[in-house]
């Protein structure tokens, strides 16, 4: 599902207002309960025009999913090939650190973030091909093994990042103290089947 061809044709200003208050009330009472209604009238849209725009509230959920999705991987960043193991590394460690800051600093695309990964799988490129292309590289390089099924590696990468992040944040969360980010590096590193170069 998507926006209606209407919605795309608003100023862009205009759309992110609509999907930020939508993406607010979604993250604050949930994908399947948050109301249509309620959200409308809090982004200044009437009935009428809400439906011009969007198919309905899952429709509306749909176009908000594929936007924290976008918001996401805009602070991921993309992946390009790395010059050698270090440069894997160092940019792998700057990507996630983006993007816990940026989850961090955006609580409601970090509460709707594991709904749009999920709704985004098997999408051409986005989410799991940034994983794909890291998996890709790191194999080319050397730092990740060659034994085990590529979608296997890429679906056990991801799953790592994905805890490590929820884990970083519940523990900043907790205090100033900077969580030892090292033990996720030597996890990877041994599901890779290697070390950390």
């Amino acid at each position: 599902m998507s926006p209606l061809p209407r919605f795309h044709r608003l100023p862009a200003e205009r759309r992110d207002a609509i999907l930020g208050v939508a993406r607010a009330h979604f993250a604050a009472d949930g994908p399947e309960t948050a109301s249509y209604n309620r959200i409308i009238e809090a982004a200044g849209i009437s009935k009428t025009a809400a439906y011009q725009y969007f198919d309905g509230r899952d429709d509306l959920l749909g176009a908000v999913l594929a936007d924290v999705l976008d918001r996401l991987l805009a602070a991921l960043g993309p992946w390009t090939p790395a010059a050698g193991p270090e440069d894997l590394w160092a940019r792998l460690e700057a990507g996630t650190g983006a993007l816990a800051v940026h989850l961090a600093a955006h609580p409601d695309d970090l509460a709707l973030a594991a709904r749009a990964v999920r709704e985004a799988d098997g999408a051409a490129g986005g989410w799991t091909g940034w994983f794909d292309a890291l998996v890709t590289d790191g194999q080319r390089l050397g730092v990740i093994r060659t034994d085990i099924d590529r979608d296997l590696l890429v679906g056990a990468t991801e799953a790592v990042l994905r805890a490590a992040d929820t884990w970083a944040l519940g523990r900043a969360a907790d205090g100033p103290d900077v969580p030892d980010t090292g033990q996720v590096w030597r996890l990877l590193a041994g599901l890779w089947g290697g070390e950390r170069a």
